[in-house]
C-alpha cells in the first residue's frame, strides 16, 4: 500500500500548488506548459541532473538530495518511500506543512476527485466521518487537477463527503473534465438526498459523455434506511433523487453496503429495486469498509459475510434472473458460496487493499478483492481461509 502523504524538505516554495511530476516520457509528450511540472531528477528516471533539460522553465524539481538540485531553483526531496510518488502522477505541494498530498497516482484503480468534507447524512458505517467547515475552494482546485491528470484515464470518481453540497460548483468541475477528460469514465458518489430538488438533476443532462452515479439506498423500509444513514426523510429525499436522475437521463448503479439492518430485509430491497427502479444499470452489494464511523458502531453495523450467505444469494439470483445487473463489492472470495464467484469484483482501491497471512498460497488471490488494509480480529470474518488449487474449487 502506498500512501497518498508524504513528508518532504522544501526549499524555494512560498504557497501551495499542484503540478504534474514529469519523466523523459512527459516530457516528449509536451502536453503541459513546463511551469506546471514537476522535472524527476531522481535516479530511477533516468533523467540527467545535469543536462540543458534542467535549464527549462519547470515549476520545480523532485530530487534524492539537495546537492542534485540546479542552483538556485525549487526542488523538493520526499521521505520515507520514493515509490509514493512516480512519473505521470499529480501532487500538491503544501508548503507550510512541509509535506506533498499525491491527488492523482497514474496507473491507480482507485483516483478521486474529493469535492467536499460536509456531508448532510451520518451514515452509521460511515468511512469518512464529514466535517462542518466551508470548502467551496475545492471547486477552483478540483478543475486544476483535472487538466493535469492523464487524458486517457480510464476513470475517476468524485467523492467526499457529499457532491452535491458544492451546489453549482459540481456541475462546474464535470463540465471542466469534459473538456479536459472527455474519454474518462467520471463516476459521482452521492446520497442523492439534494437531486430532487429545485430540478438540480437536471443541470447534469448531457454535461459528460461518460457520467455515471452511484447513490446508496439501504432498505425498502424508509425506517431502516432513515436510521442507517441518522437523518429522517432520507429514504424519501433519495427515492425522489433517484427518479430526478433518471428523468434527466443520467446512468445510475444502487450502492448497498451490507450492514446488519440491510442484510435483514437485502431480498425485500431486491424486489423494491426491480419493481420500482428497473432503470438501475447497476447494483453494488458491498461489504463494510471497517473505518470512521463503522469502528463506533460495529455492534450495530457488523455482520459476518460468512452469515449472509442466504440473504446474498436470494437477492443476487433475483436481481441477475431478471436482467439487472448485480456486483459484490469488498468481499473477499473464500467468505461466499462458490455460485457467487462469478460476482465478486477486485473493488477495493490499491492504495488501501491488502492481503491476510491466511492468505498466502491460496489459488484464487489473483482474482480476489483482498481487505482494507485497516482491518483487524473485529472485522475478520470466521470463513478466512486460502484456496488450496483450483481443482478443488471444480470438484465442489
Amino acid at each position: 500500500m502506498l500512501a497518498l502523504e508524504a513528508k518532504a524538505t522544501l526549499e524555494g516554495w512560498g504557497h501551495r500548488g499542484q503540478y504534474k511530476v514529469a519523466g523523459l516520457q512527459d516530457f516528449a509528450a509536451a502536453r503541459l506548459p513546463l511551469e506546471r511540472m514537476l522535472l524527476d531528477l531522481r535516479p530511477s528516471s533516468g533523467v540527467p541532473t545535469r543536462s540543458m533539460l534542467t535549464r527549462l522553465p519547470w515549476a520545480g524539481f523532485l530530487v534524492d538530495s539537495k546537492e542534485a538540485a540546479p542552483p538556485g531553483r525549487r526542488w523538493l526531496h520526499l521521505h520515507g518511500n520514493a515509490r509514493t510518488v512516480q512519473p505521470g502522477d499529480v501532487v500538491e505541494v503544501i508548503p507550510s506543512l512541509g509535506k506533498v498530498g499525491v491527488r492523482y497516482r497514474r496507473g491507480s484503480n482507485g483516483n478521486v476527485l474529493f469535492a467536499t468534507e460536509r456531508c448532510n447524512s451520518f451514515c452509521l458505517m460511515c468511512s469518512q466521518p464529514p466535517r462542518k467547515i466551508e470548502d467551496d475552494w475545492r471547486v477552483a482546485q478540483l478543475c486544476e487537477l483535472a487538466e493535469l491528470i492523464d487524458p486517457d484515464e480510464q476513470s475517476l470518481a468524485i467523492s467526499g463527503g457529499e457532491p452535491t453540497l458544492l451546489g453549482d460548483g459540481l456541475p462546474q468541475v464535470i463540465r471542466h473534465c469534459s473538456v479536459a477528460l472527455p474519454k474518462t469514465h467520471l463516476h459521482v458518489l452521492s446520497n442523492g438526498r439534494l437531486l430532487g430538488e429545485d430540478d438540480y438533476a437536471a443541470s447534469f443532462r448531457d454535461l459528460h459523455p461518460h457520467l455515471t452515479w452511484g447513490v446508496p439506498l439501504y432498505s425498502d423500509s424508509f425506517a431502516v434506511h432513515d436510521h442507517i444513514v441518522q437523518s429522517e426523510g432520507a429514504f424519501a429525499q433519495t427515492v425522489r433523487g433517484l427518479y430526478a436522475l433518471e428523468r434527466a437521463a443520467q446512468r445510475i448503479e444502487v450502492r448497498v453496503v451490507l450492514v446488519r439492518p440491510t442484510v435483514e430485509r437485502l431480498a425485500a430491497l431486491a424486489r423494491f429495486l426491480y419493481r420500482n427502479m428497473p432503470f438501475v444499470e447497476h447494483v453494488a452489494l458491498m461489504g463494510v469498509e471497517p473505518i470512521g464511523f463503522a469502528k463506533a458502531n460495529h455492534a450495530a453495523v457488523w455482520l459476518d459475510p460468512v452469515d449472509m450467505a442466504q440473504a446474498l444469494g436470494e437477492a443476487v439470483t433475483f436481481l441477475s434472473e431478471r436482467g439487472m445487473r448485480v456486483s459484490l463489492y469488498n468481499l473477499p472470495l473464500c467468505v461466499l458460496p462458490r455460485d457467487l464467484w462469478p460476482y465478486a469484483r477486485q473493488s477495493i482501491s490499491d492504495w488501501k487493499q491488502d492481503y491476510l497471512a491466511a492468505c498466502s498460497g491460496c489459488a484464487v488471490q489473483a482474482h480476489c478483492s483482498g481487505f482494507f488494509s485497516w482491518i483487524n480480529d473485529q472485522w475478520r470474518s470466521r470463513a478466512i481461509a486460502p484456496i488450496p488449487s483450483f481443482a478443488e474449487v471444480l470438484d465442489e
